[in-house]
């Protein structure tokens, strides 16, 4: 279907004949004088006057010139006919903890001990990746809370900011409430039923404004289901630090984590190793995703291009007309001669 996209712009139309009226006429400067012998001053000077055209024919081509560009810029196109755009999933926020204990070394990956935070990296990598139709966003928390990426569809743009997360980037404290409050406010927008925050930590709250409990009852509130992990070795499995009396499993505030899972309709998962935090993130992937609103899109092509290309070759042919009057159009003297002896 045929429509232009702003067609209020071909009111326009009378402005040129409205300025003519309004403005002074112009003085060309140069002095006119009529006479009644002007076949005698045509055989002077060896050639014919120009004829005057009647005014409609003189301003036709500098109308026609005019509609053109009015008409592009009225932006024609031509609609096709709705398409529907599905839309489904989640939107999920995932909150990583990036206080100084997340450093701790007691996590082991292929035979490898890497810290919590590396863990988290390289298999919560994956899982952005795999979100396939779900808006992600990362929040990156310490003593403050932090948005480090909007929800989004760009999956491997998060993913490349969760890799890039560094230890006590937000701080060497905890801040689990700030973390679960800062999330509910970008959820809050969002679709009831896709509301999802997935809480990584390794420790209790040390820091922030606001209590997790109270962050969680306004997270059920606004219908946001939170998914805890605990992440971090047990005592025994400590290594190193474990055997200087440094227990990095001590900080862990499990029953908080178990209470915020329960009271938003979520669950709370204990990772202990890599092997575990591989399954923790199998079974987030099942989350079934929830059905939004479809929306429509319409495809448009432009079509301005073809009354600016007639605009063009107006304005050409008009230029044309002045530098070479149509009573110069004939052959030169020495060519038409040429001919005339080359004839039997």
């Amino acid at each position: 279907m045929f429509e232009l996209a702003w067609p209020w712009i071909l009111l326009l139309a009378p402005l040129p004949w409205v300025m003519r009226y309004i403005l002074p006429p112009a003085d060309s400067g140069e002095a006119a004088l009529k006479v009644s012998f002007l076949h005698e001053l045509e055989g002077l000077a060896g050639r014919r006057a120009r004829a005057r055209l009647p005014a409609w024919r003189q301003q036709a081509p500098f109308i026609l010139l005019w509609l053109c560009l009015l008409l592009a810029a009225a932006r024609p196109q031509w609609v096709g006919a709705p398409l529907p755009i599905p839309a489904s999933g989640r939107d999920l926020l995932l909150a990583v903890d990036v206080s100084g204990s997340m450093d701790y070394a007691d996590m082991r990956w292929e035979d490898d001990e890497i810290s919590r935070l590396d863990l988290v990296k390289k298999l919560f990598g994956g899982f952005i990746e795999a979100r396939r139709g779900d808006r992600v966003g990362l929040i990156l928390f310490g003593t403050r809370a932090y948005l480090q990426a909007p929800l989004t569809f760009d999956r491997h743009t998060v993913g490349v900011w969760l890799d890039e997360a560094m230890i006590g980037i937000a701080g060497k404290d905890t801040a689990l409430g700030d973390a679960i409050g800062l999330a509910v406010k970008r959820l809050r927008q969002r679709p009831a039923q896709s509301r999802v925050l997935v809480l990584i930590t390794d420790g209790a709250n040390t820091a922030g404004e606001i209590d997790p409990r109270t962050a969680a009852r306004l997270a059920a509130e606004e219908q946001v289901k939170v998914y805890t992990i605990g992440i971090g070795a047990d005592p025994q499995q400590g290594g190193v630090a474990g055997l200087f009396g440094l227990n990095p499993g001590l900080d862990l505030d499990e029953p908080t984590l178990k209470a915020i899972a329960e009271t938003t309709g979520g669950q709370y998962f204990r990772a202990r190793n890599g092997e575990e935090l591989q399954r923790i993130s199998d079974s987030l992937d099942q989350l079934e995703p929830v059905e939004q609103k479809p929306t429509q899109a319409r495809p448009a092509l432009a079509l301005y291009g073809w009354p600016l290309l007639a605009a063009l070759l107006i304005s050409v042919a008009l230029v044309v007309r002045e530098l070479w009057p149509p009573e110069d159009w004939r052959w030169p003297a020495w060519l038409a001669r040429l001919r005339r002896e080359r004839q039997p």
